[in-house]
């Protein structure tokens, strides 16, 4: 090696370190996609401020326009929108695990469940405390579509088990999956406000509770009981 050749090799440019995702040109900073602790906190805050908006069944009038606007879809969106729907049931829960299963991730599958089952007995919860009615009560002129929604309004169980499924899925799905979840999650909160069952309020209560929930179970080591 001549000192011409080594002057140049020390002239090259030190490639930086990866430190990990985060922001371009901040690298390793967290974002809300990538830190639980931010989606727990963002969760947790959105879900008591619609909460308390929704105590003592105020309906404001931007929520009115808001639900008339999707309610007053045409009813040839309820076949298809029913089979979405189903997207955030309970059943959903154990059918997703199940898939994740059989696709050999037994991590995601547990977490998948259990995020699905805390989330719908979480809002069962949440229902006694703000006890807010359905809107066929709340806004006359309401349509319903399908079986009647029985019980309290707020919050929306289907918002919170579809946002946390689809919050727990997402890390480990390619770009066709992401897509599909992406889509299928907002796609069944809007049906529940189209099918009479929920308000706006409603809706965004589900989406902070799925997603506090989920973001909190992602915190708990996965070998904690080991």
């Amino acid at each position: 090696m001549t000192l011409l050749t080594g002057r140049r090799e020390q002239r090259k440019p030190v490639p930086a370190p990866s430190r990990g995702p985060g922001r371009p040109g901040r690298p390793g900073r967290p974002t809300p996609l990538t830190d639980p602790r931010i989606r727990l906190s963002a969760g947790a805050v959105a879900l008591l401020c619609t909460a308390l908006a929704a105590r003592g069944n105020r309906v404001g009038a931007c929520e009115q326009r808001l639900f008339r606007a999707v309610n007053g879809l045409p009813d040839a969106l309820y076949p298809p929108g029913w089979v979405v729907m189903q997207l955030g049931t309970l059943g959903a829960a154990p059918a997703a695990a199940a898939a994740a299963w059989l696709a050999g991730d037994r991590e995601l599958a547990g977490r998948l469940v259990t995020a699905g089952s805390v989330s719908w007995l979480l809002s069962k919860g949440v229902k006694l405390v703000v006890r807010r009615d359905r809107p066929a009560i709340l806004l006359p002129g309401t349509r319903g579509r399908g079986r009647d929604a029985a019980g309290l309004g707020y919050l929306s169980g289907h918002a919170g088990v579809a946002v946390a499924l689809g919050a727990a899925a997402l890390p480990r799905l390619g770009p066709r999956g992401r897509a599909l979840v992406l889509a299928a999650v907002p796609a069944v909160a809007l049906m529940r406000v189209y099918v009479g069952a929920h308000l706006p309020l409603d809706i965004a209560g589900g989406v902070a509770l799925g997603l506090a929930v989920e973001a909190g179970l992602s915190l708990i080591p996965t070998d904690c009981g080991r």
